[in-house]
């Protein structure tokens, strides 16, 4: 799964997901089986969630090109020295 997810190691993922079922945001299935196998859903919770992060996650996808460019003018900024 962490191949879906860039710069995620199999490790730090499960350990995310773990946290995210204490805080109430997932629930999982763990098969007990070898290969290891799970299953994570959304709560109610983890929906709401989810849903009140949609329009972040749209404003972050329409406003791409200037983040980007944001991001790389503050790299050449205090790669020059400036504080």
């Amino acid at each position: 799964m962490a191949a879906l997810v860039r710069g995620v190691s199999d490790k730090m993922l499960i350990q995310r997901l773990k946290k995210l079922e204490a805080d109430g945001i997932v629930t999982r299935k763990d098969y007990q089986e070898a290969p290891l196998r799970a299953d994570d859903t959304l709560t109610p919770l983890g929906h709401s969630l989810a849903d009140a992060l949609a329009p972040l996650c749209n404003w972050g996808s329409d406003n791409m090109a200037d983040v980007a460019r944001i991001f790389a003018e503050r790299q050449q900024w205090q790669a020059s020295g400036a504080n």
